[in-house]
């Protein structure tokens, strides 16, 4: 049972926390059905994303076995067989797709282009550089959309390029940690490390620093921001996001880290204490009336 549950890889449905962004700076905070759609959403990307892990590691088994840490995982290690492995993803993927149906999501739509989407990055899309890193931020969107479109909130335009600069800043950060942790024999395990360079992706990575940070702040202060919350204090947030993005590029660089943003957030005390924070302060700064 525990190396079932590790094939579901749980540390990772922290990532499907992006499907709160829409209730949080949508003025969704009494709206008990929006709360209670994002609940179902948050649940049902969990268990999509549980299946497509499982089908990920089952197809990619051969190639973890060549990897330092991912030949750890069940399937790679031989602790979980292929005969499971395929029962526990069914039952993921059924269930995820059962509380869609179940939550009225206005766009369910989302959770089936997750889904297809994780497939056809699975199966060989993957290997195409530059765009394997675009699906990986596209997968982020769909479930920022699914917690805004989806629960009939309008999403701000600034805070959907934020998210855009910020996922596609995780999906170059996490193949420039592979390629370090590879040592130059990244295109064993992975096949399109072969068309990335170190030089390359620190590049990329400059770029979608810079975008997140400007895009978040453009958003803070931008009229309809200010309109729809009454405030022009949310631009107090700004310097702990930088300071989140520069310490995630410390962690990788100087300490190794960047290959798993979910796991990094939990065991690094300043990128924790930087997102707690953050978090702490837009509901301080947003909340409709007295705490």
């Amino acid at each position: 049972m525990k190396d079932l549950l590790r094939l579901l890889r749980p540390h990772q449905w922290l990532k499907n926390g992006f499907v709160f962004i829409g209730p949080l700076f949508g003025t969704a905070w009494n709206d008990a059905i929006k709360i209670s759609g994002a609940l179902y959403a948050f649940a049902a990307f969990c268990l999509l994303a549980s299946g497509v892990y499982v089908m990920n590691d089952l197809i990619d088994r051969e190639q973890d076995r060549r990897h330092p840490l991912k030949r750890q995982r069940p399937l790679a290690s031989g602790a979980v067989g292929v005969a499971p492995a395929l029962v526990l993803m069914a039952a993921c993927l059924a269930g995820g797709f059962a509380l869609v149906m179940a939550s009225g999501s206005e766009a369910p739509w989302l959770f089936f282009a997750y889904v297809a989407l994780n497939v056809a990055y699975t199966l060989g899309l993957k290997h195409v550089v530059v765009l394997d890193v675009f699906l990986i931020a596209a997968g982020f969107m769909l479930r920022l959309l699914a917690g805004t479109l989806g629960l009939g909130i309008a999403p701000s335009q600034w805070l959907l390029l934020c998210g855009l600069m910020l996922t596609l800043f995780l999906g170059f950060a996490k193949r420039r940690a592979e390629m370090s942790a590879l040592s130059g024999q990244g295109a064993g395990h992975r096949r399109v490390l072969e068309h990335y360079s170190s030089g390359l992706l620190d590049q990329m990575m400059t770029v979608t620093t810079a975008g997140t940070i400007i895009s978040y702040s453009l958003y803070t202060v931008s009229p309809d921001t200010v309109a729809a919350h009454g405030t022009k204090t949310l631009i107090g947030t700004v310097p702990l996001v930088i300071y989140g993005m520069f310490r995630y590029l410390y962690l990788l660089h100087r300490r190794g880290g960047g290959g798993d943003p979910a796991l990094l957030l939990v065991t690094d005390r300043h990128l924790l204490a930087a997102f707690a924070g953050w978090l702490a302060l837009v509901i301080f700064l947003l909340w409709p009336g007295p705490l």
